[in-house]
């Protein structure tokens, strides 16, 4: 403001200081209103200066595999329970925890784990709305499972005070999976922190790439891996397996179990050394812990019912549930007669704990368990695939009272699903969605959002379904498999493995083999004062009662030859990594006995037909695409429209996908005619007719191209005026019939409705007499190379009855009438003719102009057969032949004056060259392929080698050559032609 004041009036600035209203003691007038300052406020003029703080910070750094790792605490997030931050080279994460006040009454653990990768992480601002982190993406959920499930046994027993943690990456170069390294921070933090746990724990990846095990491999050695192993122990017991592979056997992944191990317990050692610089005593909670006299009274009164239920197999799922509810409200009945408030307060807790030492003991103790079956036995299997006819794929998957439903859609690569992570591909296009309603166990409840553990378990049966899955090179699709619980009575994950499967198979996709998933679990019996297992029992397809009772959720996916994807989840804190071991023999036998049965049912790929998704993928130009796509796209998603296809765009590449053929087609036909294909000589194309001239059509087709469709090529018949057989606007079916030097497209409408590319003279019946009678009734057209003319005209009478003669008089030889006709039009666009009209002078007269044009050409055809007669009056030769020995000779005889003519042109011009015409030619380069021959006039043509052919050429050599084609760009195609 003293700025301001200073504006105002100039004159302030020539004041001497001590004269101001600050050194008067005046407050100054923007303060409010005028007076003295105060004593303090002359006395604290000079600005306060800042005190420093210190924060004090603990590190620790080791080495795991050929990495340097670093962990640190004291920095970042003083105020939480425990924080750490772990980083390796550029990325870092942030891990804290924290734990609740208060003692609410519980009998269960609430704890929360949220990891999230915020997008500054990696330098890039969220492509929302908002432009803010939405809610938590798959991966987010995924990764927060990942740190949850070897944290969670190690709590004490009864310590239900609600927990959270929360883990964020702070930065990522893309080289390193954060999971695993947000998992090992989440430890250190619990050891730091005042929460009571049973850790530390270490946490590894393992990969492997040609038989070779790697360390925390980074995103890139990933792809190249057929093993991504999550490993998560303490010092001497396995925690936590996750396990994505390609069809890896039992014997191997056992190996890569014992090698993770020994590297995951190099975590722990870090750990332990921070804790003692940084680390809080434990802080004692009140635990929740069962009294003696509880569980005592409470299985005095339920044991024997309980144990009745359990022995008899004829139980449902349903029926038991309901049988052992009836029982708990018995025992309910009889402890409020009693006034024991204590027993109630804890009594679902106490039946709980009684029916599981009840089913545990049955187990070890008599081998049989709660439905009858063995300890080795899968429940009975029923499968179906194709129940659901109208789709790309289905099947129904039974195994016990479980039931899953399983759809297979096909789409195009575009419909793949975007991924937005910090490090890992940015698409996916094989998807797997597991859905568990709440019917499926006979429940009410409500859809949310996205769900742990539906996510979890969706995830874990597409890692499964992915390892046979046929590359994308051979198989584009983008493939969604939506997996549907229909009932719940245990492992719904390995019956989606199991159903998904044949709902691919079913959908006619080349699975490399079928996949079968199984869950196994463990019972076991420990010693109270060690804490060891003295006695377990490994069983197979366990229930869901039996997996609610036991000590392990082991599931185990995978084909014939070996494991796909692994699951592992325990209750204890810890179990044996030889037992896990053993428990995969039986993961194998029990998944062989599932395959048997769905191999039974479905064991090849459907072999598809017309109704079958279709699939096309064309190559074209950028250029090309861009204007098929349109602006904004508007374009495609016409032609979406219209026909109900898929149009997906990429560099180069267009992929078609169609629900069924008759789709397929309607997108082909106009994607061809907006972008078309390489013209090629005698295919038929789809045009429209864009302008009629006297002497013909011009067609657009092929995407823009321009043909001419002649008068003599519309119908077989005579025609007199185009305008009666084609109009303007008109869609026809042509057959491309030659290219000239320039590229200029000739059409054929006649052509489209013969049989055979060409009319032969050994045609046979009415098909040869219609032929020749055609051909003798056509009008006759020529034209000059130098000054062409399109238009129709009529040679003198001499040439057409000289002609006609030479026609009836080779009727019935091997002769091909084509070689015989009037040498091919040169055809130029709608354009050129146009303006050639106009500088002419075209009026009404156009016919007898055509035929001032054509004079030479008639001339010369005329001389060639007078010639021809006198030859034959003179010459012996032809006096003593008859019949077909006489034609063949005349036809000879007119070739080789062709020829004789062609061979004699002394310079060979582009307008000049024809197809058949035989010249001489110098070689001007030799390239890898072939030649490039110099025809003279500045014209060169192209030779490509023939297989076992000659090539021991000479630059400047001198070869006998025959036009057989031209390229799309009007480039001669030579054809050497056989030393005489």
């Amino acid at each position: 403001m003293a700025s301001v004041a200073t504006r105002a009036n100039p004159l302030l600035k020539i004041v001497p200081h001590f004269l101001t209203w600050r050194t008067l003691g005046f407050r100054t007038i923007c303060s409010g209103r005028l007076g003295f300052a105060s004593q303090s406020e002359q006395i604290n003029t000079e600005p306060s200066v800042a005190g420093v703080k210190v924060l004090e910070t603990f590190k620790e750094e080791f080495e795991v595999g050929s990495r340097l790792f670093m962990l640190e605490t004291g920095k970042i997030a003083r105020f939480a329970n425990g924080a750490v931050v772990l980083g390796v080279e550029e990325t870092k994460v942030l891990s804290t925890v924290t734990s609740s006040k208060g003692d609410d009454v519980r009998d269960f653990l609430p704890l929360t784990v949220d990891y999230q990768e915020k997008q500054f992480a990696q330098g890039v601002i969220p492509n929302t709305f908002m432009r803010r982190e939405g809610a938590p993406k798959e991966r987010e959920l995924l990764c927060g499972r990942l740190i949850d499930r070897p944290i969670r046994p190690l709590f004490p027993s009864g310590f239900y005070h609600e927990v959270q943690v929360m883990a964020s990456v702070l930065s990522s170069d893309g080289k390193q999976d954060p999971d695993v390294m947000a998992a090992n921070a989440t430890s250190a933090a619990l050891m730091l922190s005042d929460i009571p746990w049973g850790g530390p724990i270490g946490m590894i990846r393992v990969g492997r790439i040609e038989g070779q095990l790697i360390v925390n491999p980074t995103m890139d050695e990933l792809c190249l891996s057929d093993l991504n192993l999550v490993y998560a122990c303490t010092k001497d017991k396995t925690l936590m397996i996750d396990v994505q592979a390609r069809e890896i056997s039992e014997k191997d992944l056992e190996a890569g179990l014992r090698f993770a191990h020994l590297e995951a317990v190099k975590y722990l050692g870090p750990q332990v050394r921070l804790v003692a610089k940084a680390g809080k005593h434990k802080k004692e909670y009140k635990l929740s812990m069962l009294s003696d006299r509880t569980l005592e009274r409470v299985r005095e009164l339920a044991e024997a019912p309980i144990e009745a239920v359990f022995t008899d197999p004829s139980y449902g799922k349903f029926e038991r549930g309901e049988a052992l509810e009836n029982i708990t409200q018995d025992v309910k009945r009889v402890l409020e007669e009693e006034g024991d408030e204590e027993s109630l307060k804890g009594l679902s807790k106490t039946v709980d704990t009684v029916r599981k030492k009840i089913v545990r003991k049955r187990i070890i103790n008599d081998g049989r368990r709660v439905d009858g079956r063995h300890l080795d036995e899968v429940r009975p299997v029923y499968c179906e695939a194709g129940n659901l006819p109208q789709l790309h794929g289905s099947s129904l998957f039974n195994r016990g009272d479980t039931q899953v439903l399983c759809t297979v859609t096909l789409g195009a690569p575009a419909d793949a699903q975007r991924l937005e992570s910090v490090v890992g591909p940015s698409t996916k296009r094989f998807m797997l969605h597991y859905s568990f309603p709440p019917f499926c166990i006979n429940e009410v409840g409500k859809r949310g959002g996205l769900n742990r553990r539906e996510v979890g378990h969706g995830t874990l049966a597409e890692k499964a379904l992915l390892a046979v899955l046929p590359p994308e090179e051979d198989f584009p699709y983008t493939v969604r498999i939506n997996s549907e619980v229909m009932a719940s009575d245990g492992s719904t994950s390995m019956a989606t493995v199991c159903g998904g499967s044949m709902a691919l198979m079913d959908a006619g996709i080349s699975l490399r083999e079928h996949v079968a998933g199984v869950s196994v679990g463990l019972i076991s019996e420990v010693d109270p004062s060690t804490g060891t297992i003295k006695d377990y029992r490994i069983v197979t397809d366990i229930l869901g009662l039996e997996d609610h009772l036991g000590d392990m959720d082991f599931k185990v996916a995978g084909s014939r030859k070996g494991v796909t994807a692994i699951q592992l989840d325990i209750k204890p804190a810890g179990i044996p990594l030889d037992i896990i071991c053993e428990s995969l023999e039986y993961a194998l036998k029990g998944r062989i006995q599932i395959l048997d049965h769905m191999e039974r049912e479905i064991n090849a790929p459907r072999a598809q037909d017309r109704n079958s998704p279709q699939l096309a993928t064309l190559k074209y130009g950028n250029d090309s695409l861009r204007r098929l796509v349109g602006p904004l796209g508007a374009l495609k998603r016409k032609i979406e429209e219209e026909t109900g296809g898929r149009i997906a765009v990429s560099d180069g590449t267009l992929t078609v996908v169609a629900k069924n053929q008759t789709i397929m087609d309607k997108v082909l036909e106009k994607i061809d005619f907006i972008l078309g294909r390489e013209i090629e000589i005698g295919g038929n194309y789809n045009g429209v007719v864009t302008s009629i001239k006297e002497y013909g059509a011009f067609v657009e087709f092929n995407g823009g191209q321009q043909g001419l469709l002649h008068i003599s090529e519309l119908s077989h018949e005579p025609v007199t005026r185009v305008s009666d057989i084609v109009s303007v606007g008109q869609k026809l079916t042509l057959r491309c019939i030659g290219q000239d030097v320039r590229g200029n497209i000739k059409l054929s409408l006649k052509a489209v409705t013969q049989t055979g590319s060409s009319l032969k003279v050994t045609q046979t019946g009415s098909e040869k007499n219609n032929a020749h009678e055609s051909l003798k009734e056509a009008p006759k057209y020529s034209v000059s190379s130098e000054n062409m003319f399109n238009g129709p005209e009529k040679d003198d009478d001499s040439s057409e009855t000289s002609e006609e003669e030479l026609v009836n008089k080779n009727e019935g030889s091997g002769a091909d009438l084509n070689s015989l006709s009037i040498p091919q039009i040169l055809i130029r666009s709608a354009a050129e003719c146009d303006e050639e009209e106009n500088s002419a002078g075209l009026t009404r007269n156009v016919n007898s102009k055509a035929k001032a044009v054509g004079a030479t050409e008639g001339d010369r055809r005329s001389k060639l057969l007078s010639q021809m007669k006198e030859e034959r009056k003179s010459d012996s030769k032809f006096k003593s032949q008859d019949g077909d020995e006489l034609k063949k000779t005349l036809t000879s005889f007119f070739h080789s004056r062709n020829d004789t003519e062609a061979d004699t042109d002394a310079t060979v011009t582009a307008r000049s060259l024809k197809l058949g015409m035989k010249v001489t030619a110098k070689v001007y380069q030799i390239r890898a392929h072939g030649l490039v021959l110099d025809l003279g006039g500045g014209l060169r043509g192209m030779y490509r080698f023939e297989t076992n052919g000659r090539k021991d050429f000479e630059i400047g050599e001198e070869l006998k050559v025959e036009c057989s084609s031209f390229s799309t760009k009007g480039i001669p195609v030579l054809s050497l032609l056989d030393d005489e």
